[in-house]
């Protein structure tokens, strides 16, 4: 690729030198140390590493849910340390997509409201954002519960749920911890098959931290972060 090329399309998510170090009483424990990872537009990257390695630190470092100690992060080409509270919001609802292990849906709302609200706090009119939303849920499967609260939806729903919501902004990365850590086996692999189906359809880049290496192996390339380190397996 061209640099221009290069700049018309960053990275959807890079990181460069990231460190990530906790005060624990006396001590700096240094939880990440020194990433450098960049995703490219449709790829498939799993990273995987023993319970308590700091893939979900990592996770949040590069979604901008949590600040490094140092190193960068950048996001669709820009660098979040630089940027204020509320830009970082309406960057991460246009960049990205989050699920996670468990679904994080509003109890209150059904799969309908649940799916619409990133379009919503993006400040799209309600009818859009209604459609969209209705769209998205038919697409994962679920047409005939958009009127249903998470409550009266399976596991496996509640899921695709949560992943219709990550969709629906068109981000161009999913990040997503363990998302089929909390389902059985059959839900495990119908919820990832249908995360590789919208990688595909939307071009979407997929980073997933998961256990599973039978799942891991699915993926383009697949990463192991061990003592803080980042590696290629």
């Amino acid at each position: 690729m061209s640099e221009k090329g290069a700049m018309s399309n960053p990275a959807p998510v890079q990181c460069k030198q990231l460190v990530r170090t906790y005060r624990e009483g006396e001590l700096d424990v240094d939880v990440i140390k020194g990433v450098d990872l960049s995703l490219g537009q449709g790829d498939k990257v799993a990273i995987v590493g023993a319970s308590g390695s700091g893939k979900s630190t990592l996770l949040h470092l590069l979604g901008g849910l949590d600040e490094p100690t140092s190193g960068e992060v950048h996001i669709d080409g820009q660098e979040i340390g630089k940027l204020g509270e509320a830009q970082k919001g309406r960057l991460r609802n246009r960049a990205l997509g989050f699920v996670y292990q468990f679904h994080h849906l509003m109890p209150e709302f059904t799969a309908l409201e649940n799916v619409a609200m990133p379009l919503l706090i993006r400040g799209e009119a309600v009818d859009a954002a209604t459609e969209a939303a209705a769209d998205m849920l038919k697409r994962v499967g679920l047409a005939e519960r958009v009127q249903h609260k998470p409550g009266e939806l399976s596991g496996g729903e509640r899921q695709r749920v949560a992943m219709g919501r990550a969709l629906v902004t068109a981000p161009r990365c999913i990040l997503a911890d363990e998302p089929t850590g909390n389902l059985d086996r059959r839900t495990a692999s119908a919820v990832f098959e249908l995360m590789l189906e919208l990688n595909e359809a939307c071009g979407t880049s997929l980073l997933i931290v998961t256990h599973e290496q039978r799942l891991a192996e699915r993926m383009d390339r697949v990463l192991q972060l061990d003592d803080g380190v980042l590696q290629a397996l």
